[in-house]
């Protein structure tokens, strides 16, 4: 299963659309690209191998595999980028601004619903992140 992330940068936050077979599963909000820097900014763009991970703070979210230069990079709810995310991605239902949105635990309910088979069948599930292609 391959997710595809199409990512918008701003000098305040990331933007992004997260789809599977062209079909939108939420939007996604982190912070700004500042070249990788552990805690402030978003991760590279590339593909990223996703396990389900559980912790007491998140319950079940997502865990993106071998993640240059970073670790304990991170699929898990927040509503605003800068206050609660360090590097990591988080789906949102709406966006609400720049590296802000709404009803991430629902965002990230739907995104879990839809990978469960996947995992449960020991499928890999791939996060591919790219910049936005403009539609014309």
């Amino acid at each position: 299963m391959v997710l595809v992330l199409n990512r918008i940068y701003f000098p305040d936050g990331t933007q992004g659309i997260l789809e599977w077979n062209g079909t939108l599963i939420c939007y996604t909000i982190e912070l700004p690209w500042l070249g990788n820097q552990r805690r402030i900014s978003c991760i590279p763009e590339g593909e990223y191998f996703l396990q389900l991970r559980f912790s007491p703070k998140f319950k079940w979210h997502f865990l993106l595999m071998d993640v240059p230069g970073r670790d304990l990079i991170l699929i898990h709810p927040a509503n605003d980028a800068k206050l609660e995310l360090l590097g990591c991605i988080a789906p949102v239902t709406v966006h609400t601004g720049i590296g802000k949105g709404s009803a991430s635990r629902k965002a990230l309910a739907r995104l879990k619903a839809l990978t469960k088979k996947a995992f449960e069948q020991n499928e890999e599930v791939i996060l591919k992140i790219q910049l936005k292609k403009e539609v014309l």
